[in-house]
């Protein structure tokens, strides 16, 4: 069996060695640099790992896993530009380095490379696997669609949430454990409920990510602290928030996020105020553990040995106090 260190090590070595059209070097700079600048690789290391559950020989699952990478780096390339957001672990995103029209077509590259990757499945799988991942593509782009309107959506209710970040964020993780399962072996039930796994840790995953846009350590999290806020995106954290403030607190929280002109670090500071007066972070907290207990008990139902389960449990364990 392999340890997260190792798998992590296979998927970075398999991106270095991507092979590139280099006619236009100028399209291809900034996917190498959006890959090279780190990022967990939780998604790849998921999918070799899933793939170790069923089998030792994991060599067939490699490409497909860095594919998983190059495609998710793709939907951030993208998703900053939306944003406006100058920094991705700790160095300035794509666009803010070249520019929006470099970045978008950098992007675009980005997703038929990823695709290239794909073609290296093992005949016998790869229907299923492309299956399985074009639909978990399709998905992020309604998540990330849902996440725009919810721009301009004065009200947001928790289920709508949650189910955008299922589909924004979730479903990928979700796809690349059930890709990895498919390529070793899985029989379809197994593979269904890691794809349960991955979808309750990516839910919980990205519930994490909302509260560490706040009270993350700057360093560690490689953004910019309240930068959700800044950019008035709307979080679980806001969504809870309006639910249960006051009226007095509601009516604050609109004049903060509707506000025009504003110093970002006051911003941040009054939002954070009723947030702590509300119990935000306890509840926020309590939500991700809730995921990450359900992703436990479905990985518990896998029909393989508790000892081959070990390194993913391992995993997941390491997920639920990440960057504190």
């Amino acid at each position: 069996m392999y340890n997260q260190c190792q798998l992590k090590d296979l998927v970075d070595k398999a991106i270095v060695n991507l092979s590139y059209n280099t006619e236009a070097e100028k399209l291809i700079d900034p996917v190498k640099y959006i890959l090279s600048i780190g990022g967990k690789r939780l998604r790849p290391v998921l999918t070799l790992m899933a793939c170790n559950l069923f089998n030792d020989k994991i060599d067939e699952a490699v490409i497909p896993a860095a594919g998983i990478e190059v495609f998710h780096n793709f939907t951030l390339v993208h998703d900053d530009i939306m944003d406006k957001a100058p920094v991705r672990r700790n160095f300035p995103t794509v666009h803010s380095k070249w520019n929006i029209n470099q970045a978008v077509l950098s992007g675009d590259v980005m997703a038929f490379i990823a695709n290239d990757c794909f073609l290296q499945t093992p005949p016998r799988h790869m229907v299923k696997v492309f299956k399985v991942f074009n639909k978990a593509a399709v998905e992020v782009c309604i998540g990330q669609q849902l996440d725009i309107d919810f721009e301009k959506a004065t009200i947001v209710l928790q289920e709508e949430y949650i189910r955008m970040i299922e589909l924004k964020t979730a479903v990928l993780v979700a796809a690349s454990v059930k890709i990895g399962a498919i390529i070793g072996g899985a029989d379809d039930r197994d593979a269904e409920l890691l794809y349960e796994f991955g979808r309750n840790i990516g839910l919980a995953f990205q519930i994490q990510d909302d509260l560490l846009d706040i009270y993350g350590d700057v360093k560690v999290f490689g953004k910019i602290a309240g930068g959700d806020i800044i950019s008035n995106k709307k979080t679980f954290l806001l969504v809870k928030a309006l639910e249960i403030a006051s009226e007095e607190q509601h009516k604050h929280l609109h004049e903060l996020f509707s506000a025009k002109d504003f110093d970002p670090d006051e911003k941040v500071k009054k939002v954070v105020e009723i947030y702590d007066k509300l119990n935000i972070k306890n509840i926020t907290e309590r939500l991700a553990n809730d995921y990450f207990s359900s992703a436990f008990i479905l990985l518990e139902k896998i029909g393989i040995d508790k000892e081959r389960k070990k390194e993913l449990a391992l995993m997941a364990n390491s997920l639920i106090g990440r960057n504190k």
